[in-house]
């Protein structure tokens, strides 16, 4: 089953994420449609010409005639979502995700769902400060990051079906990792770096910041701004896999904090050494 073929996709939450993978597709000439509760997303959406046609209910029809389905819920959402519509599902069907943890969620998925239907979770690695679809551009995707999460459930039919989905959407690198590898990598690149700038936002009360910084203060505390409700859902499904990677932050932090206690110039320039070249190592496999 091709992509080229699937020409009906409802994309389940429309956000910033959901409604970005709606102008992806429609753009490039899948008909899409959308279940969103806030009858504005839908009211915009439609007008925007971002989707075909939407509900703020689970429409048996938008279900029922879907050849892909793209869940861009929450996570403690997306579970009771197949579970309350499966009955609804084209046989054959294939399902994916857009959410930021997945071993709270793969496994409880793939048991429960049909047996003449797929699920195969992808988080993809794109975002912005701002929220919901009047916010949502599909240019996000085009230097970010795709990762198909794949279990030993999935048959390999449909991992090479989502990795092409990164492609279609626009994404520039498309990987294979599976639900622990998955949360593991995340609560370093992206959990751990978002509860850093909201530290860096939160230690002072100094109401004048923006007439003192420069480019570093503004490029570190720029995810500050958060979706309080998601973030919070995503650090707690994750919390093991978190807070180990903030103890070895803490730890380094307070290494570095020691080296320029004890005046040590020397260590403390190894340290810089080491982050200049990690970095410089980065920045050559980015490009």
């Amino acid at each position: 089953m091709e992509w080229i073929n699937e020409s009906r996709v409802l994309i389940v939450g429309l956000g910033l994420i959901g409604g970005s993978y709606a102008k992806a597709l429609k753009r490039i000439g899948y008909n899409v449609y959308a279940i969103d509760k806030d009858p504005n997303s839908i009211d915009y959406a439609i007008k925007n010409e971002i989707i075909d046609d939407g509900s703020t209910e689970a429409d048996p029809e938008l279900i029922s005639t879907a050849d892909v389905i793209i869940l861009a819920l929450y996570p403690k959402d997306v579970c009771a979502w197949i579970l309350n519509n499966q009955h609804l599902f084209k046989p054959g069907i294939r399902i994916t995700d857009v959410t930021g943890v997945k071993s709270c969620i793969v496994d409880d998925v793939q048991n429960i769902l049909r047996a003449d239907a797929e699920f195969i979770a992808a988080h993809p690695m794109a975002g912005r400060e701002l929220s919901g679809v009047q916010n949502s551009d599909d240019t996000i995707f085009k230097d970010a990051n795709y990762i198909v999460v794949a279990t030993d459930k999935n048959t390999e039919a449909a991992v090479e079906w989502c990795k092409r989905l990164g492609r279609i959407l626009g994404f520039r690198r498309v990987s294979v990792l599976s639900p622990k590898e998955h949360d593991r990598v995340i609560a370093f690149v992206s959990q751990l770096t978002h509860c850093i700038a909201v530290s860096l936002m939160t230690c002072t009360d100094n109401e004048h910041l923006v007439e003192y910084t420069g480019d570093s203060f503004r490029d570190l505390t720029r995810i500050a701004r958060i979706n309080e409700n998601m973030w919070s859902e995503l650090f707690f499904a994750n919390k093991e896999s978190l807070l180990k990677e903030m103890d070895l932050f803490i730890n380094e932090f307070c290494r570095i904090k020691e080296l320029i206690e004890q005046d040590d110039a020397e260590g403390l320039k190894e340290k810089m050494r080491l982050s200049t070249a990690r970095r410089a190592l980065f920045d050559k496999k980015k490009n």
